[in-house]
């Protein structure tokens, strides 16, 4: 499918950790769906943070938060254009490869007959939701989920900000029990069901739009004993209370979507309420965290 049309912002930056410095900054100013934000080293050392816009953006807004992250010299390099329509799912899956964790394999379609027997394969296409598996968040909850799978069976799963459904879809397929995910995300929601569907996963994982713990599923499928959450830190924070407050005794939550430096203030965020951290993973910068409820 050709996509339309999109407006992209590029800018050039020193160092890795300035880069997903900054790369953080612009994740929460520009919420899902407004625009797309990727950083890549170049072959000097250098990074580059590129942003996609489905619509033109404000260029003066953009420029004014990056020299409130990064400096006058940074947004200097600011540069703005428009890119070509193209079918960008099907470039994208020519570099995607299918990526291991644990006992899962993520996949595209095009790499179905490469999953060996063994291996819980999960298939999910590069879409407008978030998580293909290639994110270094997506492969440590996976890790992390199969670390959990091998000594405990949770009975109620809860995959909060399910994106593509990938987690959700993970659990259901390692446990054969029901799973409720659930995503602010209308499109998310959409395709994740869909992607569930497609994995014959379908009866098992229920997708509901939701924000937060306040749709009544949450209270009518809980307390859980399993939740996943790979979304973003400052949410994270925010949800320590609600989380905490589904939780069955000795309920085990797995966390990710935050920079290694932000995983102390989530940690003790959680402490807090009650959770005390068992593993904490680091894969490409992000972390991804284990806790467990004290009984």
């Amino acid at each position: 499918m050709q996509s339309p049309p999109t407006h992209r912002a590029s800018f050039s930056i020193g160092t890795e950790a300035a880069a997903k410095r900054v790369v953080d900054v612009l994740t929460e100013v520009f919420f899902e769906g407004d625009a797309a934000v990727a950083a890549f080293e170049q072959p000097d050392g250098h990074w580059d943070v590129t942003l996609h816009f489905a619509e033109a953006p404000d260029q003066t807004l953009l420029r004014e938060i990056i020299v409130n992250s990064a400096g006058n010299e940074i947004a200097g390099t600011l540069t703005f254009d428009t890119v070509e329509a193209k079918d960008w799912v099907k470039a994208s899956l020519e570099d995607l490869v299918p990526v291991p964790a644990g006992r899962f394999v993520v996949h595209g379609s095009h790499d179905r007959d490469r999953v060996a027997p063994n291996k819980l394969a999960i298939e999910i296409e590069a879409a407008l939701a978030f998580g293909t598996g290639h994110h270094g968040t997506t492969r440590g909850c996976l890790l992390l989920l199969d670390h959990v799978l091998k000594s405990v069976r949770p009975a109620r799963v809860l995959d909060l900000g399910t994106g593509t459904g990938v987690l959700g879809i993970a659990a259901a397929k390692a446990l054969h029990r029901a799973v409720l995910a659930s995503d602010i995300d209308p499109p998310s929601v959409r395709v994740a069901a869909e992607n569930a569907a497609l994995n014959e996963t379908g009866h098992l994982v229920r997708v509901v739009r939701a924000t937060g713990f306040a749709a009544p599923d949450f209270a009518r499928c809980g307390p859980f004993d399993l939740v996943l959450a790979n979304i973003l830190a400052n949410p994270l924070r925010q949800l320590a209370g609600p989380m905490a407050r589904h939780l069955a005794p000795g309920a085990r939550i797995i966390l990710s979507g935050l920079l290694t430096h932000q995983a102390p203030a989530v940690i003790a965020a959680y402490r807090a309420r009650g959770l005390v951290p068992l593993r904490h993973l680091r894969i490409e910068g992000w972390s991804s965290l284990l806790l467990r409820r004290m009984s």
